[in-house]
């Protein structure tokens, strides 16, 4: 997939053609590789575009690719079928998984006279369900998830190279010779907030935050979300 403009996109789907997803200030393409263990041997099983992959109209330039999921006890074994399309919600169960691209527009598309907040609301409940009714409706943008949150920036390539075997399941982003998400984002949080720059990696305790992008460009983010059970609502703290 990749991220465009959904200008582009009305236009296309106005004419009755497929709509082609461009955008030249990320050029950021979402191909998922699946690989397995089939037949006694490694392999690809299937690649391709992520099906749960959406770009947003409201606001312009938003888009997210739903890449991998897996249950609370995942299995290494593949049947075929792919976890994103048949899920309830983005986020996952305690001790499940989400792999999550994200690319987010600067603020100022949000203060757009086309932004249509009705639409919005529409497209995150449609794309982003069990996620679009936790943010607040009194502070746009704020949400709580209960997840501990892999938020990546930018990851170089190793120096070296090995063939190796992991009792698990990998989430691997390549883009060109090296895995690089782009752009520049603020973390904002209840109290305080962080700049974000490539090579930035958040871990996040099921804190309450946004994201906000005050740059002029686009922003594009991987996040490995980890479903988690909140404590705090245990023992009472």
């Amino acid at each position: 997939m990749t991220f465009g403009n959904s200008a582009a996109i009305r236009s296309a789907s106005e004419n009755g053609t497929k709509p082609v997803i461009t955008v030249e200030a990320m050029n950021l393409t979402i191909r998922r590789v699946v690989v397995a263990n089939t037949y006694g041997a490694s392999r690809v099983v299937e690649e391709g575009e992520p099906p749960r992959s959406a770009v947003f109209t409201a606001p312009e330039g938003l888009a997210q690719s739903l890449v991998w999921r897996t249950e609370p006890v995942p299995s290494l074994n593949y049947y075929g079928s792919d976890p994103t399309t048949v899920m309830r919600s983005v986020l996952p169960q305690p001790g499940g998984t989400s792999l999550i691209v994200l690319t987010i527009p600067p603020d100022s598309a949000y203060a757009d006279p086309s932004f249509d907040p009705v639409v919005a609301a529409a497209e995150s409940a449609k794309h982003s369900p069990g996620l679009a009714e936790l943010f607040e409706s009194d502070n746009p943008g704020m949400h709580t998830t209960s997840t501990v949150d892999y938020d990546i920036k930018r990851q170089r390539r190793p120096s070296v190279r090995e063939v190796h075997a992991i009792r698990g399941i990998s989430f691997v982003i390549n883009h060109g010779d090296a895995v690089v998400l782009e752009g520049e984002l603020w973390l904002e949080l209840t109290d305080g907030e962080v700049r974000l720059t490539a090579g930035d990696v958040v871990v996040q305790h099921g804190t309450r935050h946004a994201w906000r992008n005050r740059s002029d460009k686009p922003a594009t983010l991987l996040a490995v979300l980890i479903g988690a059970r909140d404590a705090r609502s245990e023992d009472g703290r």
